[in-house]
């Protein structure tokens, strides 16, 4: 047996703070101890991604903890804005470090703070033995910005699931997503509020409580911000939905588009980073959804009209979705991945 050290962000578990990048993180560490490796997570708490003096030193604490060596698989999050920790570190050890989002494309970050977040995840990065992206759009992005090469890429996988019963009408709108400025629901906000006398009705589900999400308003009163949802929660969600809306403004993968296509649901989604690449192509060739330029709630009230008052398109999604259902890859697969990669780094 492999012994393997993880690095995830302090908030890895919390229930209050569901995402992505925490999904895939917990969903390979269980799944690498499952194929025989020793991890020994280092969860880290502190103030991602600018972190302060005690943030830093309670990331070299853990990788002090690390023998000489050691592989360690760190969060991007937990690592990339920290060089003057994990390069002298790297020095000694066998770091790779994945990467959910580049730090710098978080949207609403100043210029200067963009431009210095950018600039410390080039030293990490370049410091490692590896980088992994969780999508071929990430690690293009992550080769653009920090003239990397041998970005490996390691996408997220999504687990089997029932597939959904559609409503005639396909009226139930479903948006998974904290609500935070990159994930664009001031776009949704907007586009549903073109729709006019149109019926539907829009579950919000996920993390609200930034200042920015207490400030958006619905003017159709239709929309419910239903907070977070995991597990069995999660799942009656996407069960009881007949559309996925996703409107980022980035988006390095989009997991929620293979957990909607995964129970046939279709998808209406902004074109941005990695979610063509998740939405993908049924067997035929044909896309299970339809995809939107970001920021753009005209673009997004034409898509969804067109969702609501085309039976036939609708068929068409249904069917490409309930194609594309039977091509999605599982998490093992995910893990067998990254296995490789971080066997290539000894």
């Amino acid at each position: 047996m492999t012994d393997l050290h993880v690095v995830l962000p302090g908030d890895v578990d919390d229930p209050a703070a569901p995402s992505g990048g925490n999904r895939y993180d917990r969903e390979v560490c269980r799944r690498l101890t499952g194929a025989g490796w020793v991890v020994r997570e280092h969860a880290v708490a502190g103030s991602w991604p600018f972190p302060d003096t005690g943030t830093r030193t309670a990331l070299a604490a853990a990788l002090a903890e690390v023998p000489d060596g050691g592989l360690v698989l760190l969060d991007g999050l937990a690592a990339c804005a920290a060089p003057d920790v994990v390069a002298p570190e790297a020095k000694r050890l066998r770091p790779v470090v994945l990467v959910h989002l580049p730090l710098g494309d978080e949207t609403g970050l100043s210029p200067a703070d963009a431009a210095l977040l950018t600039a410390r995840e080039a030293e990490t990065l370049r410091a490692a033995a590896g980088v992994v992206a969780t999508s071929a759009a990430a690690a293009r992005r992550l080769a653009q910005l920090h003239g990397l090469t041998g970005v490996a890429v390691a996408e997220p996988g999504v687990d089997p699931a029932p597939a959904a019963q559609p409503s005639p009408g396909g009226t139930r709108l479903l948006c998974v997503a904290a609500v935070t400025p990159r994930k664009g629901h001031d776009v949704l906000l907007d586009a549903l509020g073109r729709l006019g006398g149109l019926d539907w009705e829009c579950r919000c589900v996920g993390a609200a409580a930034s200042p920015w999400a207490r400030e958006l308003r619905d003017p159709t009163g239709r929309v419910v911000f239903a907070g977070p949802r995991t597990g069995a929660e999660l799942a009656a969600e996407y069960a009881a939905a007949d559309l996925l809306v996703l409107p980022s403004r980035a988006e390095t993968y989009g997991m929620v588009v293979t957990e909607a296509l995964a129970r046939a649901v279709p998808v209406v989604a902004s074109a941005a980073d990695g979610v063509p690449e998740a939405l993908g192509m049924d067997p035929r060739g044909a896309r299970p959804g339809l995809l939107v330029p970001p920021g753009d709630p005209a673009a997004l009230t034409a898509a969804l009209r067109r969702w609501l008052t085309e039976p036939d398109l609708r068929r068409d999604l249904r069917a490409a979705a309930a194609g594309r259902r039977a091509t999605l890859t599982g998490w093992d697969t995910t893990a067998r991945r990254i296995t490789d990669i971080l066997q290539e780094t000894r």
